[in-house]
């Protein structure tokens, strides 16, 4: 590995909604969204950066989900071991897994990453635990039985300023990000604290927001990074993904 932090990108599958799920009050057609991994390869350990989706969302081409359905899937060769194994990484050498939140299209692939420690806002594992019912949080997904360091607020991973994971809450209570450090400056991997760029544009939450003041201040915390340089990667962005390329170190 070379000094300090390189920054892969991969998509793990598709999600596709109304704009309006996105950005609340939007309209118009169906939207296909990525469902992002990215690894952060540093001179003390390998890290990802959520995980995509688990096995049950996989399809075939043929029973591919209609352009105008809701919905998540992907397909062969798009889930993270198989992505990571693309670029001649073994998926057992992963150290870390840093989880944005617990939803099942952010850790479905936790389980392929057997010798990896699961890092977590503790309050993003409580509300898990704690939720009524199936749909969004599911054990299967981020119980796997690795490891799991639960943080509160700010962690500097390797205590060199390169991986710092910040607390990011609205989306879900104990959302949170990573800031990696790079040669030609900070990216900020936002998870699902700001869906698309219009999210941040327009300064409108989307419609899934546990904590609407919590996710506001956010808001205003990426527009102030963003305004001092920081680049920023969001969470489901089709029309940003369109720009970025897989497999080789991001710039």
């Amino acid at each position: 590995m070379s000094e300090g932090a390189t920054l892969y990108a991969f998509n793990c599958g598709w999600f596709q909604c109304r704009p309006g799920y996105f950005v609340e009050g939007d309209e118009g057609d169906y939207l296909r969204g990525p469902v992002p991994s990215y690894l952060i390869s540093h001179p003390k350990g390998r890290v990802l950066f959520d995980t995509g989706m688990g096995v049950r969302y996989r399809r075939e081409l043929a029973n591919a989900l209609p352009a105008n359905k809701f919905g998540l899937q992907w397909f062969e060769g798009m889930d993270i071991a198989s992505r990571l194994k693309a670029i001649e990484v073994d998926p057992a050498s992963i150290d870390w897994i840093v989880n944005s939140h617990l939803h099942i299209d952010h850790c479905g692939g936790n389980a392929l990453l057997p010798n990896a420690s699961v890092i977590i806002q503790r309050r993003e594992w409580d509300a898990a635990q704690a939720a009524p019912e199936p749909g969004l949080y599911e054990a299967l997904d981020y119980d796997t039985g690795q490891p799991v360091k639960l943080i509160d607020g700010e962690h500097d991973l390797f205590g060199d300023g390169t991986v710092r994971i910040v607390p990011t809450w609205g989306h879900t209570h104990g959302h949170q990000s990573v800031i990696v450090r790079l040669a030609k400056g900070e990216v900020l991997l936002a998870g699902d604290c700001c869906y698309t760029e219009r999210n941040l544009d327009v300064m409108v939450l989307p419609r899934a927001t546990a904590d609407t003041e919590q996710g506001l201040l956010t808001l205003e915390r990426l527009a102030k990074a963003r305004a001092g340089g920081t680049h920023i990667l969001f969470g489901h962005d089709g029309k940003q993904w369109a720009r970025i390329t897989e497999n080789i170190p991001f710039e």
